[in-house]
């Protein structure tokens, strides 16, 4: 176990509020994990043999100044560590690349930095090093709150294992998340909301609740496509959307986004800067980023496979294998595309910059009387509960 330092107080401010603006986030993917969960489709490995955090790490540095360059100088508003499983790594990796980070870009103090990690890989002192290292806000993957059905995802974990570490994160970090997934073979509404009662009484100011999805390329696709593996249809996926969202609101977790809730002033800085369509350079194995320089904006994707991206950022300084600059259709469609996911909708006049044009008379009418989307007074656009649904189809509709 690595030795304890104090906590590094530029990062230990109290966190700043919400300022509304898209931001500058950064991204970094540590792609291993201790198994891989049979629905999961992320850039995660399995390694069993150690991981060279060093080398990994100092892959890291080096690819951020590689980054650095892209994207100018930059106030980082918000840091994610996500994998793959970063609880994984030693509390010294994740100073080291939290100090690579202040050393490429400004890190103001009191910004939100988070860090995910699974049960199975939570332990106090280790806990205790991230949050000396300069974490201050957790996202565990929890995932289910039944030993049967954590069993069925996949988790290395069980029940008891999952309440220590939200004990664990309560205590030690300001600010904590955890995930659940629902829509699992055979749930039925009275069953998840009784288990999302309890995952409320467990939260301290947000909850990640996704449906399970079928991805292609997991083992859950080839059971599905057999017909060994059937989850809720339409009809009852609608039912178990719909109690989450009425269970969360009367519980003071609302709704700031599809899938995620929180108590007001607590909603992920760093996914709303993805959500509002900011800017976020990606670090790491299999990582994306956005990155603008004035009025260009360019998309960023580095190669997935830990130790290829390795070998490219010894060899090159960075591990990016696609850089496209996007036209400003592009960027109208993904600000709407990732826009219409926010309770607060996109700003109209932003999108109407970037598309050179109005939204569509008639297919924005059509959406209106359906009840699918509505007009905050004449500056922003969102989707209603029922247009959430069908968020894809609304999204399709208003690109056209």
């Amino acid at each position: 176990m690595d030795t304890l330092k104090q906590p590094n107080l530029t990062r230990d401010a109290a966190l700043l509020p919400d300022t509304g603006e898209p931001g500058f986030g950064v991204y970094v993917h540590w792609p291993f994990c201790a198994a891989k969960c049979p629905y999961c489709d992320f850039n995660s490995h399995v390694r069993h043999q150690p991981v060279d955090q060093e080398r990994f790490t100092a892959a890291f540095l080096k690819e951020m100044a590689t980054v650095r360059q892209l994207s100018g100088s930059k106030t980082v508003t918000s840091v994610f560590l996500g994998g793959g499983t970063p609880s994984l790594m030693k509390p010294s990796t994740v100073s080291a690349i939290l100090d690579g980070i202040a050393k490429h870009w400004h890190l103001p103090d009191g910004i939100e930095i988070t860090m995910e990690a699974n049960p199975s890989s939570v332990e106090a002192e280790r806990f205790r090093g991230y949050r000396a290292a300069g974490i201050n806000r957790v996202s565990l993957g929890v995932q289910a709150l039944s030993d049967r059905d954590l069993k069925f995802l996949g988790r290395l974990h069980d029940v008891a294992d999952a309440l220590k570490a939200i004990k664990l994160a309560r205590d030690i970090f300001p600010r904590m998340s955890f995930d659940l997934i629902y829509a699992r073979p055979n749930q039925t509404v009275d069953e998840w909301e009784r288990e999302l009662k309890e995952a409320i009484s467990y939260a301290v100011d947000h909850l990640s609740l996704y449906q399970l999805t079928i991805e292609e390329g997991t083992p859950f696709y080839g059971l599905h496509k057999a017909g060994r593996l059937v989850v809720p249809d339409g009809d009852q996926s609608a039912l178990l959307y719909e109690a989450t969202q009425e269970i969360t609101a009367r519980e003071g977790l609302p709704a700031y986004e599809v899938s995620n809730h929180a108590r007001p002033g607590a909603e992920s800085r760093h996914n709303l800067t993805y959500w509002r369509y900011g800017d976020y350079a990606g670090i790491g194995p299999g990582a994306h980023g956005r990155l603008s320089r004035g009025s260009i904006k360019i998309a960023t994707a580095t190669e997935r496979k830990p130790e290829s991206w390795l070998d490219l950022v010894e060899r090159d300084g960075h591990g990016i294998i696609d850089q496209e600059q996007l036209g400003y259709e592009e960027q109208a469609d993904e600000l709407l595309l990732m826009g219409l996911r926010l309770k607060e909708g996109v700003d109209l006049a932003r999108w109407q910059q970037l598309s050179g044009r109005d939204p569509d008379p008639k297919r924005e009418e059509f959406l209106l009387e359906h009840g699918f989307i509505e007009r905050i007074g004449n500056s922003r656009l969102r989707c209603t509960p029922s247009g959430m649904l069908i968020l894809d189809s609304v999204v399709a509709d208003l690109a056209c």
